[in-house]
């Protein structure tokens, strides 16, 4: 029976060894997933802080893009304007050229009758 409680007894010395180890590699790997867990966690607060950022100069972004298209839509009105003055000065500067051509021919008939006088 001694004998017996001692073969027991070992037994029961590697079998609760056993568990310690066991129980050491499970708080080792628990140790391990919370260190993974933090790393993730640090990663997701860096990735979140870098899609804020983003958000922000998205934001930034259409808001220079609108200034732009206003400054646009300026630009092509003050065209138009260039545009239609050019082409009330190409208009008055060919009526000017028609009257200096008919004061040519005007001078040109009264300038022999002059000399003729």
């Amino acid at each position: 029976l001694q004998r017996q409680a001692e073969q027991t007894c070992r037994q029961l010395v590697r079998t609760q060894e056993e568990h310690e180890q066991l129980l050491q590699a499970a708080v080792e790997q628990a140790e391990g997933l919370e260190q993974s867990l933090r790393n993730a966690e640090a990663v997701l607060a860096e990735r979140a802080a870098q899609l804020g950022d983003a958000q922000a100069q998205l934001s930034r972004n259409k808001l220079l893009i609108e200034e732009l298209r206003g400054e646009n839509r300026r630009f092509a009105m003050a065209l138009q304007a260039a545009e239609l003055k050019q082409k009330s000065m190409e208009e008055k500067n060919q009526l000017l050229e028609e009257q200096a051509s008919a004061l040519k021919q005007l001078i040109g008939k009264i300038t022999p009758a002059s000399l003729s006088g």
